[in-house]
């Protein structure tokens, strides 16, 4: 099996699956969901009429997105009802450590942001007025044309080397209703990043007076509607008011939780993965790899995915290993996620094994399916009930996290280190490979200033490419928007403490936290990276870009890099 993993041949590229309606599966017990396919030869194809697919059509975004198409269509009712994995994991880990803190103390800094308590920080009227004042301002604007388009100003401050030209094709074709109209000379001209770096100044010096006034100009210049510049300005504005008030964790906590669904965010997120490649690019990276393990005939593949939320990573797996020559390995997925709110904390985490039995089950993929929902340092090796040893030495064992562990405490807020415990977990599951990506992130900082200026820089580089992208008037990316990009504002300007859960580091940083839990890291594999490099360029903006540095895969926007992916094994020497 280490031969296996130290050489990995080269498998066919991708396969794509008709999806057809499927009868309810019937209900499977509460450790394992399993699916068994009776015979591989009716469905599996052969490598070569796999590649021809390809050829004819295969595209791997299209397995994500016909996956969350299929969960819109089969569960719209419920879909409808239920609030969104997304933002009920992180929501629930800031309820939790607020009441920890409470009851036994915290290494976090607990005070409001200001270092002042007053009534109305916790007050519910100051949540409702955030509410309100965003709603009325969003209802007015949508009676009216956006506002005039002012992101070549605001570009060639956060962009100095902005490119203006278009690549043409897919990214044109994204431009509906985003052409610029001529500003009047006479209108005055508006440095929406200094009115935000002005206000979080005030608000760190306790300025209210001129907090209050900044924030004012802001949302007369700002709008959920406008530019990349506009939008980012707006849910800043959100975040710096909640902080000034204090009641930044309750307004995140609640965010829009009675008000969108599900199915609402899964729509969001399905324009996104449409139009920004960074999560098909790790996922791909990851899936291919996997592929290649698995390629010279181990019966069976164990896959521990931290942060599994909807699954959306493993239809194309799933797809190719129906297809692998010889019949599909026994696919085990143990499904890690933190726990939902609620008595049933990993309901949502099973409703995931659920839907990928169901897809294992159309392709004739023997899949087995367990369900971990509690806080990622506690789990223990026994839970996850491994099976490696001398009757499973043909079993590959992946570990695989996808830009979720920066939602894990570090040391600036426990001594014993959160995320240092959850390596050193990996690292005693000895897997084959541990695939992890991660959100190149700066806006760590305990220093307010500091992590407003970062932040402001990252999250207008995400609304910079939505608008290059999709139109403006797109609902669905208005969505993500507010509830994904401004939840996210919101929690890393008006949190403190262990209820700033968003808390990105480099993949620099990750390195050398790897390197200590005892990891070493792996080369890319270049046949995937030519591969992927070669899609973005293609299917997405020009303004997209991959490098390779230090063994990471590194993708940008405009030269900023956003995400990083890397392969890691545990160094047993």
């Amino acid at each position: 099996m280490e031969a296996l993993f130290q050489d990995p041949i080269t498998t066919s590229n991708d396969f794509v699956y008709n999806h057809h309606h499927s009868e309810q599966a019937d209900m499977i017990g509460e450790r394992f969901f399993t699916s068994s396919g009776s015979s591989f030869s009716g469905m599996t194809k052969s490598a070569t009429e796999a590649e021809e697919v390809v050829e004819e059509e295969g595209d791997y975004t299209d397995a994500t997105l016909k996956f969350i198409s299929q969960m819109l269509m089969d569960e719209a009712e419920d879909l409808e009802k239920q609030g969104c994995m997304f933002t009920d994991c992180t929501a629930l880990q800031a309820h939790e450590k607020h009441f920890s803190d409470a009851l036994h103390g915290s290494d976090g800094d607990p005070s409001p942001p200001n270092g002042k308590r007053t009534h109305q920080h916790s007050s519910p009227s100051a949540v409702e007025t955030t509410y309100e004042r965003s709603n009325k301002l969003q209802l007015a604007e949508e009676s009216h044309e956006p506002p005039l388009d002012d992101d070549t100003y605001y570009d060639a401050i956060v962009y100095p080397s902005k490119k203006t030209g278009k690549k043409a094709g897919k990214s044109n074709s994204h431009r509906r209703g985003g052409g610029k109209k001529k500003r009047n000379p006479k209108e005055e001209v508006i440095d929406l990043r200094a009115l935000l770096t002005k206000c979080a100044q005030s608000i760190g010096v306790n300025d209210r007076g001129t907090a209050n006034e900044t924030l004012t100009k802001i949302r007369l210049h700002s709008s959920p509607y406008g530019n990349g510049s506009e939008r980012t300005a707006h849910y800043l504005a959100i975040a710096l008011e909640a902080r000034m008030n204090g009641t930044g964790t309750s307004l995140y906590s609640s965010y829009h939780s009675d008000s969108i669904s599900a199915s609402d965010i899964l729509k969001g997120f399905h324009t996104y993965i449409n139009a920004i490649p960074f999560k098909v690019v790790s996922f791909m990276m990851a899936n291919k790899y996997i592929m290649k393990l698995t390629a010279r005939g181990a019966t069976r593949l164990h896959i521990i995915d931290f942060g599994i939320l909807y699954g959306f990573q493993w239809p194309w797996l799933i797809e190719g290993l129906s297809a692998r020559a010889g019949g599909p390995p026994r696919l085990r997925i143990t499904g890690i996620d933190f726990p939902q709110p609620g008595f049933r904390p990993e309901e949502r985490v099973k409703a995931t094994g659920l839907r990928l039995g169901k897809y294992c089950e159309r392709l004739n993929v023997p899949f087995e399916f367990k369900a971990i929902a509690k806080s990622w340092e506690s789990i223990t090796l026994e839970e996850l009930e491994l099976e490696r040893d001398d009757d499973h030495d043909d079993e590959v064992l992946v570990v695989n996290c996808m830009d979720r562990l920066g939602n894990v405490a570090d040391e600036t807020l426990v001594m014993d280190c959160p995320r240092d415990n959850v390596l050193n977990l990996i690292k005693n599951i000895n897997p084959h490979v541990f695939i992890h990506a991660v959100v190149n992130g700066t806006y760590h900082t305990p220093f307010f200033e500091v992590r407003f200026r970062e932040a402001l820089f990252h999250f207008s580089s995400l609304f910079d490419m939505f608008d290059a992208t999709v139109p403006r008037e797109d609902k669905d990316r208005k969505l993500f928007e507010e509830v994904m990009l401004g939840r996210d504002m919101l929690n890393v300007i008006s949190c403190e403490g262990t209820e700033r859960v968003e808390r990105p580091e480099t993949y620099k940083q990750w390195q050398v936290r790897s390197f200590r839990a005892g990891f070493q890291q792996l080369p890319l594999d270049q046949e995937i990276v030519k591969f992927l490099k070669e899609k973005v360029r293609s299917d997405y903006d020009q303004n997209f870009s991959m490098e390779e540095e230090g063994k990471w895969l590194l993708q940008a926007w405009k030269g900023k890099v956003n995400h990083a992916v890397s392969y890691w094994k545990p160094n047993n020497n």
